[in-house]
């Protein structure tokens, strides 16, 4: 028996290990920036602790992600003469990136060792700070799937062999589109807007089979009007449900519309909605089950829109259950915070790190100097500490603690950055406009 025991020991914590050891898709396993890692790096600079980077043919702003020996990452390249449909006022687009690509490098060297294309000929609008190809990959360790916009979603295996391409119609609006396919059993899931076409769309991730798809209102591709948030998959009262929020649409007569929403991830079937949420949704969702037994979702909108926190397991409209909801003077923001404990932490674009309480919404402290620049990337939150970067290519560690604010480091690698960091090892990977860079420790 105490064999038995010992041997069920070591294969948990052998599969725990593993589990830590992948990045598997946007945010990490789960969606919610959790590293189970311990001892990561907490100094370097673009010299030291610089264990490899590789340099990239032009911007962009997804995620890699990682699994055993092998980094996957999107990028856009090869762009036409012809320039995209630029933003509100005038401003003009990117030029239109022909190829769509999945790179597979060596996780010890950055070495590339294949790259697959899309090549899309069509004219595609996106704003100049949203590059093209901007959706991370998401595996489970047999195969990829990708989303290339209106190019459509696709899934590789690990030797680069295409298994499966799904089109998904035409996604057109002023600011592109983002939102990374999650997988959930059979099923790979992907959020496609905004604009005049907004729907969840489920195919069968071995055969790329259309399973259900999920419309909502359309956003009339307005520049100021969309959710590019990643959905995730939480367990409420024993039941899987997809969380996701949906941006409010003017046009719209339904009492929830802008709501943070949970959606049957089996059926596509919507379980209930929260209303309270403004026209931009950029960050993902936040879920926890409290020490009291609850089960919280929390959804913050972009471009100084509200926020809300709301307490499930009842269904329909359930805006009633609301525990707190912050409907003025909010910040910008565009990355994802963390929960850790009874606690949220967020950086918002204005570089202000904030803390507030999960159940209250009570603001317990705030940074008034900003540590740095402007900053887009999302918290992930590893041994007590929070990562994140800022567009200056500042990473800032702060220490993940509700009674006062501590920055521990600041990391500099000179180069603008607008993704999110993705850790695996006790790697911190770091994408910028110009490369690829794998963080070691000493």
């Amino acid at each position: 028996m105490a064999n038995r025991l010992l041997a069920l020991m070591a294969l948990f914590f052998s599969v725990t290990l593993a589990h830590a050891d992948n990045w598997p898709g946007w945010r990490g396993a789960g969606g919610q920036g959790q590293c189970l890692e311990k001892s990561l790096p907490l100094t370097w600079s673009a010299k030291d602790s610089v264990r490899w980077k590789v340099a990239l043919p032009d911007e962009g702003s997804s995620t890699p992600i990682i699994w055993g020996d092998r980094v996957f990452m999107t990028q856009a390249s090869e762009k036409s003469l012809w320039p995209a449909k630029g933003g509100k006022g005038g401003q003009g687009g990117p030029a239109i990136a022909r190829k769509r690509s999945l790179w597979c490098l060596d996780r010890a060297t950055g070495k590339i060792h294949w790259q697959k294309d899309v090549i899309y000929e069509e004219k595609e609008s996106t704003h100049p700070t949203n590059p093209y190809c901007s959706a991370s990959p998401v595996t489970d360790g047999e195969r990829i799937v990708v989303s290339h916009g209106s190019a459509g979603m696709v899934c590789y295996d690990f030797s680069g062999k295409e298994l499966w391409k799904v089109d998904v119609g035409k996604l057109e609006h002023d600011w592109g589109n983002a939102s990374s396919p999650i997988l959930y059993g059979d099923l790979a899931i992907l959020w496609c807007g905004p604009g005049e076409r907004v729907f969840l769309l489920a195919v069968n991730k071995t055969t790329g089979a259309k399973v259900w798809q999920h419309d909502e209102p359309s956003t009339e591709a307005r520049a100021y009007v969309g959710s590019w948030s990643t959905p995730i998959i939480a367990k409420v009262k024993g039941q899987d449900q997809l969380i996701l929020g949906i941006a409010k649409t003017p046009q719209s007569t339904d009492p929830k519309n802008g709501a943070l929403k949970g959606i049957d991830p089996k059926t596509g079937k919507e379980l209930w909605a929260c209303a309270g949420l403004g026209p931009c949704v950029y960050s993902s969702p936040l879920f926890t089950h409290t020490s009291q037994g609850d089960d919280l979702a929390v959804q913050f909108s972009g471009f100084g829109g509200p926020a809300l926190a709301v307490k499930l397991g009842g269904s329909d409209d359930i805006t009633k259950d609301r525990l707190w909801h912050h409907a003025k003077q909010n910040p910008q923001r565009i990355g994802s915070g963390v929960i850790v404990g009874e606690h949220i932490f967020m950086l918002p674009e204005n570089g202000t790190p904030q803390c507030f309480e999960l159940t209250t919404g009570k603001q317990v402290w705030e940074v008034k100097e900003r540590p740095g620049g402007g900053a887009w990337g999302s918290m992930i939150h590893a041994d007590g500490r929070l990562y994140v970067c800022d567009r200056g290519g500042n990473t800032y560690v702060f220490a993940a603690d509700p009674k006062k604010y501590e920055l521990l480091a600041t990391n500099r690698i000179n180069e603008h950055v607008d993704a999110s960091i993705a850790i695996s090892g006790g790697d911190i990977f770091i994408r910028s406009f110009k490369h690829l860079w794998c963080i070691g420790g000493k």
